[in-house]
């Protein structure tokens, strides 16, 4: 089976702070081809994104799939709150590499 990588077909991947308590991901797509693929594939859902991240499901708080923006967003709960003693990103902006080499199957 033939893949791609998701930072190849992705025109954006980041996260970022949403609140004190909450880190956000955003996965945004230049055209709806590849945001279906991605989507249609199942390689990223809350569950695969619980085993990706190495977290239980239950801190992903929210997974969407948005259509008219070609973007998968989803959002977990900080361990501790930004800024606090022994966190180690305070804007939530490095969390995101796991999601660089996840593969997407095109074939």
């Amino acid at each position: 089976m033939k893949t791609m990588k998701l930072v190849d077909l992705a025109k954006t991947i980041r996260s970022k702070n949403a609140g004190t308590d909450r880190i956000t991901f955003d996965i945004i797509f230049r055209e709806k081809a590849e945001y279906d693929l991605v989507r249609n594939s199942g390689a990223l859902t809350k569950g695969t994104v619980a085993v990706l991240f190495g977290i239980p499901e239950d801190r992903i708080v929210d997974f969407v799939e948005f259509d008219p923006a070609y973007a998968i967003k989803f959002t977990i709960n900080r361990l501790r709150p930004s800024g606090s003693y022994g966190e180690g990103d305070i804007f939530g902006c490095q969390q995101y590499p796991p999601l660089l080499d996840v593969e997407i199957p095109v074939e």
